[in-house]
């Protein structure tokens, strides 16, 4: 694996003890957290719905093929009389199950508004894949061009008239929620479609991570940052831990010891291979770096990183640099115990369509510098991430469309000018903040931020172990979706009991 390519490896999305940091950049988010760690159950109930979609949206040709995009639907509280509002979740880049499972503050806040949920899935992902299967679907680039944001978007407008009309609820306010890559489809269907929306809570939504926007390196200067705040000589360790792995690969049993150290299921291929495998643990390890313990992406202790850094700084006299950095990284993949060795290739949640979308309009620079990070020193280099997008796809990047279709550049004076109703929520401690608003751009493009938080927290359902400032925050937007609701229906002289 060449080194440019595990440095691209996250927006929000999993790796579990039998995965590995595949080429291209990913996101992987989302994983069911254990009830008996909730305060409070949480019914998740809904049921399942097919609406034909066409596969282009932008052609007038006849005979092109539609798809059939699944979406959970739940309408246990919602209040048809009244005109309840409808509270739809912006599918991500994979399953919606996993999605609707892991977005609690969704169900619990449905009964408050005596609203419906709608669930729909992204194009391409689960069981919403076009040219009857997923072989047909991801063949080539001309099947997968129609896997756009743009598209998505178009799906999710189709699918609301299309509910507003069959269910009679033509002036029933939507609100759009989502995290992460949904977070940004959330953020930019309020502005692409705000006839559609009211409003948008757009969570830990990196939507300047583009062309120049903020600094390549910002991604990983806040995963150091993590570190080196828990433990100076855990982040040293780590920092020193790559030319050992690199050292190590050169010799002649080398990749046998390395294997043998991480205890890896076969033999490693390459010294890069085990690099990037433990990239992507720091990488999600700061990304879920939440208060309590959660399983969102693996089974984790509170305070993730604290603990990583207990155990490697923790080992005794004579202990390798190696052996304390597997210590560390195996509260991430093995904190339960239970893997008896890893693999690095699998992908559970069918997510191998980001690197398509990573090669197209997704382009996000990244780079490491050497004062700041903890990984190894690396400036993108756009022609090495162009030719390795052609040899697997056969398609150059646009690395300045998404910033043409949705903006970015100058984006407080845009939004300020041209938005409304939009949560930008973010956690400093989640390295996707830094690609995100951060600041108040009007009375109603709000930015909430926390010093504590990490990736998309309150989307999360709550628990007992919620610290006072994640309540607070989540008692925030509701207040601001109510004001958006309220106006809607004195805007459209509907009285609604909320």
């Amino acid at each position: 694996m060449k080194l440019w390519t595990f440095l691209l490896l996250i927006l929000s999305f999993i790796l579990y003890p039998s995965t590995s940091s595949s080429s291209l950049f990913k996101h992987r988010f989302l994983r069911g957290e254990s009830s008996s760690r909730k305060e409070i159950e949480t019914e998740i109930s809904y049921e399942t719905k097919y609406f034909k979609q066409n596969l282009d949206h932008f052609s007038f040709k006849n005979d092109l093929p539609t798809f059939p995009q699944r979406y959970l639907i739940n309408t246990d509280h919602w209040n048809h009389s009244s005109m309840g509002p409808i509270f739809f979740y912006c599918g991500n880049e994979g399953d919606i199950l996993w999605f609707a499972q892991n977005s609690g503050f969704l169900w619990e806040i449905a009964p408050l508004f005596k609203a419906m949920l709608v669930f729909p899935e992204h194009r391409y992902y689960g069981e919403s894949v076009p040219f009857g299967s997923k072989y047909e679907a991801y063949k080539n680039a001309t099947t997968l061009s129609y896997l756009t944001s743009e598209q998505a978007l178009a799906d999710f407008a189709l699918l609301i008239t299309h509910l507003k009309r069959n269910y009679s609820a033509l002036h029933s306010p939507v609100v759009l929620f989502g995290g992460s890559y949904g977070g940004m489809l959330a953020a930019w269907m309020r502005l692409k479609y705000p006839h559609i929306a009211v409003g948008a809570l757009a969570s830990s939504a990196p939507i300047l991570q583009f062309e120049d926007i903020i600094p390549p390196q910002t991604f990983y200067d806040i995963v150091s940052n993590d570190f080196r705040r828990e433990s100076l000589t855990c982040f040293n360790y780590i920092k020193q831990s790559w030319d050992e792995i690199a050292s190590r690969g050169q010799t002649n049993d080398g990749l046998a010891q390395l294997t043998t150290t991480f205890k890896f299921c076969q033999q490693l291929k390459s010294s890069e291979d085990l690099s990037g495998w433990l990239s992507s643990a720091y990488s999600y390890l700061a990304m879920v770096n939440y208060p309590y313990p959660a399983e969102f992406m693996m089974p984790l202790p509170g305070h993730p990183i604290k603990e990583v850094c207990r155990r490697i700084d923790g080992g005794s006299h004579g202990t390798s640099i190696l052996e304390r950095i597997y210590e560390g990284v195996n509260v991430y993949y093995n904190y339960t115990g239970e893997a008896k060795c890893f693999e690095l290739d699998d992908d559970p949640h069918g997510l191998s369509g980001w690197n398509w979308q990573a090669c197209t309009e997704m382009v996000m620079p990244m780079s490491s510098s050497p004062e700041s990070s903890m990984f190894p020193p690396y400036e993108f280099n756009y022609s090495s991430f162009e030719e390795e997008c052609l040899e697997e796809f056969g398609v150059k990047p646009r690395p300045k469309w998404i910033t043409t279709e949705f903006g970015g550049h100058n984006i407080h004076a845009t939004l300020k000018n041209f938005g409304s109703n939009i949560i930008f929520s973010n956690g400093i401690l989640d390295p996707w903040s830094g690609g995100s608003v951060l600041q108040n751009i009007s009375e109603s493009v709000v930015a909430l931020v926390t010093e504590e938080g990490a990736h998309h927290i309150d989307l999360r359902a709550s628990t007992k172990n919620d610290p006072s400032w994640l309540i607070e925050q989540r008692a925030t937007e509701i207040k601001l979706i109510q004001g958006w609701i309220s106006d809607h229906y004195q805007k459209n002289k509907v009285i609604f009991d909320m």
